[in-house]
């Protein structure tokens, strides 16, 4: 496959509910786009002027990933399962995810029939269900290969699925579908619309992730640089937005002497270990700071801990970037090129 165009491409989503999280995500990586005009399908990146954004539906988005005619793209995991993964699976699979939960739009597709059917909880009682139709099942859905295959792998190799565009809960009401595959976040719509979930029927759980072309990543080697920022920045960011900084006054006789006070707490004893330095005082007194990082859900623990070895005055912030070696997904891509490469 040959590429004529020399701008290297990365499609965010133009609407939906990964819009504005999409747009937030970069500006929080220090990726933040740059779009005058509201009305334009183009922006850039000034952090990242070799990149140039366009916004498109995030179904378009896998097909131009896919097609190349974009280089990257961030859209829904369902999207990408739906209209990526079923034209070659594995390394055979045009587009190579590059990260697989950006933290947003988290959302999951089940099976869904209507709440009348008492006796219908599971896909072995729809099973059951069906033996009293005289015709086969109809499942109205958005997702008709990742439905065919879940229906395929419990015994419904002969379900008829109806393609539907706009909302599906209506369709058991009207009549044109018995059941509905559809995607669900809080279930308040379901319950709106008299439906339920089945118990096993989970198809797939879905968030944002982060798509690549797995040809223009391996043939042009503009490419592969981009891929390591976005990954970089984005890592660095997701990793440490689950994080706080905390620092403290602690008196002590020593570093070492303080570090082995914290080591024998559960949860402030820092990533590899906690940064102490010395305070000048103007009295002379012996004390250090010390700076860690916890996680968010931990910070109460932390502080008290602190406490019980003496720290004092606990400041805490946010932090914007934990930046480690490679990233493990980055690692993860050159191993999924280098293998393709030679299949």
């Amino acid at each position: 496959m040959t590429y004529p165009r020399q701008d290297i491409r990365i499609a965010l989503p133009s609407k939906g509910r990964l819009t504005e999280p999409s747009l937030q995500l970069m500006a929080d990586a220090g990726l933040r786009v740059h779009k005058p005009n509201p009305r334009q399908y183009q922006a850039h990146i000034p952090s990242l002027p070799g990149l140039t954004v366009i916004f498109q539906r995030p179904n378009d988005i896998v097909v131009s990933v896919r097609d190349g005619s974009v280089d990257f793209g961030i859209t829904g995991w369902d999207v990408f399962s739906e209209h990526g993964q079923n034209h070659g699976s594995g390394e055979n699979c045009a587009i190579l995810a590059l990260h697989k939960r950006l933290g947003f739009g988290q959302c999951t597709l089940n099976t869904i029939v209507p709440e009348s059917w008492v006796e219908v909880e599971t896909m072995a009682d729809l099973r059951g269900w069906q033996k009293n139709l005289n015709r086969p099942l109809r499942v109205a859905t958005k997702f008709p290969y990742l439905t065919g295959s879940f229906f395929d792998q419990h015994g419904f190799p002969h379900a008829t699925l109806i393609a539907a565009e706009g909302t599906l809960e209506i369709a058991p009401t009207v009549g044109y579908a018995d059941l509905i595959v559809d995607l669900t976040s809080t279930g308040t719509t379901l319950r709106d619309n008299r439906l339920k979930p089945l118990a096993d029927g989970l198809i797939l759980k879905s968030q944002a992730c982060l798509i690549a072309n797995r040809a223009r990543l391996q043939n042009d080697p503009k490419v592969l640089p981009i891929a390591k920022h976005l990954l970089e920045f984005i890592v660095a960011h997701l990793r440490a937005s689950e994080n706080l900084a905390v620092y403290a006054n602690m008196r002590g006789d020593a570093p070492k002497t303080i570090a082995q006070k914290m080591f024998a707490k559960q949860v402030i004893s820092g990533l590899q270990g906690p940064t102490i330095s010395p305070v000048i005082t103007r009295q002379g007194d012996s004390w250090y700071a010390v700076h860690l990082v916890v996680r968010k859900d931990q910070i109460a623990q932390a502080i008290s801990e602190l406490r019980q070895v003496g720290g004092s005055g606990v400041v805490v912030t946010p932090v914007t970037y934990i930046f480690e070696e490679e990233p493990q997904e980055y690692r993860d891509m050159l191993a999924a090129l280098e293998r393709s490469g030679k299949g």
